[in-house]
């Protein structure tokens, strides 16, 4: 396949031309005619705010939600919007009540602002928190169900997984593991963050009890977008975690699911009635729309881990179809001078911005102690790897 594009769709993005960015997957990236069409709603909503609340914004958030649920296969009636995948997750955790040593599982590769939503609701009911140890490198997905699998107990109430790994970005083999989790009658919550957009998703094959995702990240809507997922008979538990007027509201032709979760209070909802057209703008990026998109993108992720691998002198770590749209690579101990992260930001993840104008992340881990992760997106390239290649070279001395 070839990696490069065919065009400048550099052009549709206002990134900064002088850094060579390789972190979509951190906040995404929205395309300007989507930011414009965004700003069309914000002057409508502004032109006349009674108006667009009272009598315009219930078949505008539904008709954004429709395109969603078409899009991530589910059924309207089932999917809410919510700012963000950690805010669905945090909705779910926090809506639900656990006994003392009801244990919840997840994994060592789970999103640390969700691992700490874990623990609060632990800690609050006095469950315990169950941790699988999945190896990274790892040499066949398989490894990830047994170790999920493996440590399910009678005790297991909840399982929550990431679909994709946000630091070793692994797409995990979740409906397998779903489905020996349904077997049991144990209920799973998913952190989809970062697959919508980056791999094909269907909710209704997938089976998951909850599903928390981004539209900002490979989707390229505006930021403040995401969606949370809740099986039908599920939903008369789950509240948002701000109570409005849907609460006591004595509508009968909307569900209490929708009549709570689609009004919390006076905000901008401009980001999700963009979804709609976000996903219709990338699917006009490339001939062959989102599936071409998506294999594009997961095929540069692939050669831009080869390249570093090799720089690297290291295996790749994972298989290739455990791989969507991003690639994390271990950084050997002793390749670098600069020791791991103190702070926010890691030494090396610094310096290559600074002196090379290149932005991505470096993330912690356990051993080695830090792995380096990028993310392939239709406005890059080949030879911005390359150029990161070249960064490493030089700072490997």
């Amino acid at each position: 396949m070839n990696h490069e594009p065919d065009c400048d769709r550099h052009k549709f993005w206002s990134l900064d031309r002088t850094i060579t960015y390789l972190n979509h997957g951190a906040f995404g990236a929205c395309p300007i005619p989507v930011l414009e069409v965004q700003q069309r709603w914000r002057q409508q909503l502004e032109s006349e705010p009674t108006r667009f609340f009272g009598r315009e914004y219930e078949d505008l958030i539904n008709k954004a939600r429709e395109k969603l649920a078409a899009f991530i296969g589910a059924d309207a009636e089932d999917v809410v919007f919510v700012p963000n995948a950690t805010t669905g997750v945090n909705t779910v955790l926090r809506s639900l009540v656990f006994q003392p040593g009801d244990e919840l599982l997840t994994t060592n590769h789970e999103y640390n602002a969700c691992r700490n939503a874990l623990d609060f609701v632990a800690q609050r009911d006095g469950a315990k928190v169950v941790i699988a140890e999945i190896p990274f490198p790892l040499e066949s997905t398989a490894e990830a169900i047994e170790a999920v699998i493996e440590l399910v107990s009678a005790r297991t109430k909840l399982v929550l997984l990431d679909h994709i790994t946000s630091s070793t970005a692994l797409v995990m083999p979740i409906e397998a593991i779903i489905r020996q989790l349904t077997q049991r009658g144990i209920d799973t919550l998913i952190d989809g963050a970062h697959a919508l957009g980056a791999i094909p998703l269907n909710l209704r094959q997938l089976g998951a009890t909850y599903y928390s995702g981004n539209c900002h990240k490979w989707l390229c809507a505006p930021k403040g977008a995401g969606f949370l997922y809740v099986r039908r008979d599920k939903q008369a538990g789950i509240r948002p975690l701000t109570i409005s007027h849907g609460a006591n509201s004595p509508r009968t032709d909307i569900s209490r699911f929708h009549l709570e979760f689609d009004w919390t209070g006076t905000q901008d909802p401009t980001a999700y009635l963009c979804v709609g057209e976000a996903i219709e703008f990338m699917e006009s990026l490339l001939p062959g729309g989102w599936p071409q998109l998506m294999a594009q993108n997961h095929q540069m992720a692939i050669a831009a881990r080869d390249i570093l691998c090799d720089r690297l002198g290291i295996q790749p770590p994972i298989p290739e179809d455990a791989i969507g749209t991003m690639a994390s690579i271990p950084i050997p101990d002793d390749a670098f001078l600069f020791p791991p992260a103190t702070g926010r930001i890691d030494p090396l993840q610094d310096r290559l911005f600074e002196d090379f104008q290149i932005e991505v992340p470096i993330f912690p881990w356990y051993a080695p102690r830090r792995v380096l992760r990028v993310s392939a997106q239709l406005y890059n390239t080949l030879e911005d790897y390359k150029k990161l290649d070249r960064a490493l070279e030089k700072l490997r001395g």
